[in-house]
Formats: structure tokens, sequence, C-alpha cells
């Protein structure tokens, strides 16, 4: 399956993988959430109801929050976050839940200029742009991280999320972690208020804003990034080195993260050279105690799958794979789910 097709599948609509047809009747197994997350779920879907024609997945692309409140209402088998539970929203549910990382990935600062010239930026001015202090492109601070680059005297348009996003709690912890008038005065949620700026839905909403309004400034999983072929910028790191987003600069971004054994985690900011500082983990969420045992069966086989040989298809579609040892981690939780 090509990209094109992945993301015209995206656009908040119910996602429907379907399993070889000689499959009487195959299980369908629900989820719903992260939007950061479909790219590689539709691949992962596609490719293992080869592997299990009895199994069907229907996945949601409706946000990090709505996966999360679909989950705690108990209408999906499954969650997908790219933001990790709170204590007390895990208490709302009636068992205990598991965070299951799958996938790592980067948050491109994605923009659209005359002429689209490479830009660098680093996280004060990008959270200045944010906050609505930097309103022009022609901006002191926008200039003297971009020397030799010819930037127009045009107001920035801010385009955020409108929806609840894991991909906007990245981003906002990550403008939390290097700015601390953004941390004192938005902080970090999958849905904040947001001092300036147009909303979009989805990462594919943001994505086609920006892309849409010359000035515009706004951020987007790499996928949607490279999908819609828009320029993104380099970002100046804790090591002080300008990385663009890459498989290669999350993995070396995740390398060097500290992973409780929830694995609720964030990775944001971190130190390396070579380490891209917007990056973040994804999650699938489950209830450690499954009430159907044939759905149990069938989710603990597709993510034992997911976290070993799915990882292998990580790269091609702008992810970073979970190393080894995180691999074998993640299994070993898997192992503890009951049905």
């Amino acid at each position: 399956m090509n990209t094109s097709k992945l993301f015209a599948l995206a656009a908040g609509a119910l996602v429907a993988f379907a399993g070889l047809t000689q499959a009487a009747e195959p299980l369908l197994i629900n989820g719903a959430g992260s939007t950061f997350d479909l790219p590689a779920f539709s691949k992962w879907f596609d490719a293992y109801a080869k592997l299990d024609p009895n199994t069907r997945f229907n996945y949601q692309s409706i946000g990090s929050g709505g996966g999360q409140r679909q989950l705690l209402n108990e209408t999906v088998d499954f969650g997908a976050s790219d933001a990790p539970m709170t204590d007390e929203a895990m208490a709302k549910g009636p068992g205990k839940i598991l965070h299951l990382p799958v996938v790592a990935g980067g948050v491109a600062i994605i923009y659209n200029l005359p002429g689209n010239p490479k830009l660098k930026l680093d996280g004060a001015t990008l959270a200045d742009i944010f906050l609505g202090k930097v309103a022009k492109w022609n901006d002191a601070r926008i200039a003297a991280l971009n020397p030799g680059v010819k930037l127009p005297d045009m107001e920035i348009i801010v385009v955020h999320r409108s929806d609840g996003s894991g991909t906007t709690f990245i981003f906002t912890d990550y403008l939390s972690s290097v700015s601390p008038a953004w941390k004192s005065q938005v902080g970090k949620d999958v849905s904040v208020k947001w001092p300036t700026g147009l909303g979009g839905k989805g990462s594919e909403g943001v994505a086609g804003q920006v892309k849409q309004l010359p000035g515009a400034i706004g951020y987007a999983e790499l996928a949607y990034a490279n999908q819609n072929k828009m320029p993104y910028a380099d970002v100046k790191n804790a090591a002080g080195s300008f990385v663009s987003p890459s498989p290669e600069s999350v993995s070396a971004a995740l390398a060097t993260a500290t992973i409780p054994d929830d694995f609720r985690f964030s990775m944001v900011n971190p130190p390396g050279e070579k380490a891209y500082p917007i990056a973040g983990a994804s999650w699938i969420l489950v209830y450690q105690h499954q009430k159907k045992a044939d759905h149990g069966e069938k989710l603990a086989g597709f993510l034992k799958w997911a976290v070993t040989e799915g990882q292998k298809l990580s790269a091609q579609l702008d992810y970073a794979p979970l190393p080894e040892n995180v691999q074998q981690r993640v299994l070993k939780l898997v192992g503890t789910i009951k049905y």
C-alpha cells in the first residue's frame, strides 16, 4: 500500500483492514486514538491480516485524547496515544491499564514561505513564535539563526491542533522544557489554551492548513510532512547542534531516554549531538485483564508481532524502530495480559 492511500484513509474516518477472504467470520479488534500512529497501524494491520486471516482491525484516528476516552469507556479493545495517561486518568478505568510503546517518531516544524528556504530554529524562538511574541518572519531572532536566508516581511500564522493530540503533548512538552515562559503560561497537555493561531483537526489538518496559508508555521509527525512534501526546520538540540527529524535522529534521542518499568516516559530535548529534540514515543493502551478472552488472545498475538516483526517496517514509514532491549521488555509486559 503506498503512503498516499494511507493518508487518504486518515481523514478522521473509520479505517477498516480486511483479512483474507477465506476466513468465514474473522474476529474484529477495535482501536482508536493517535493520528501519529496511523501510518504504522495501516501498514501493520495490512501485513498482519496476511499472517492471521481470522483477525480484522478497525481503527479510528481521532487523536490521542479520544483514544484514551474510548478506552476508559470500554468502547474499544485498545487505545493509542502519544501522551502517557496520568495516574488520575487511569484510575477512572475499570482495571489496570498497560502502556506498550510501539513506535517512536519526530514532530516536524513545518512552514510555508516563498521559495521555502531551509530554516534553523531554536527552542526559545519557537516558544515565542507560538506565544505570539515573535510575529514576523523577518524578526531579528529568526534572522540571526538563519544568516544568508532572505526572510520576508510577512506575518507568521501559527497553526496548531484543535483536537486532543499526543503530537501536541510532545510539542508542548518540548516547549515547556526549553521555555520557562511557555511552561508557566501554557504548559504541556494533549490540549492546551493556545495563546495565538488557528486550529486544525488531526496531523493531516495542521499539515493541510500550513500548506494552504503563506506565512504559516505548524507541527506534525514527520510522515505527514514528507507525505505533503513540506519543508521542515532543523531544530537546535541540547548539545547545540541543529538536527533534522529522521528515524536516525529519533533513534539517537530514544537511545538516551530513561525508560521506567511502566513505560511512561518523555524523550524531549535529550542529550546527544545527533538527537532530534522534539521526539516522542507512542503507546498502545490495553487493559491487563481482558474481558473477552478471544479478543485478548488475538490482541496479545498482534502486539507480540508488532513489537518485533512489525518494527522492521518502521523506518520506511519515518519512525524509529524500538531497540532490541526495549522490544524484549515490552514483550515481557505483553506476556502479563490476562485473557
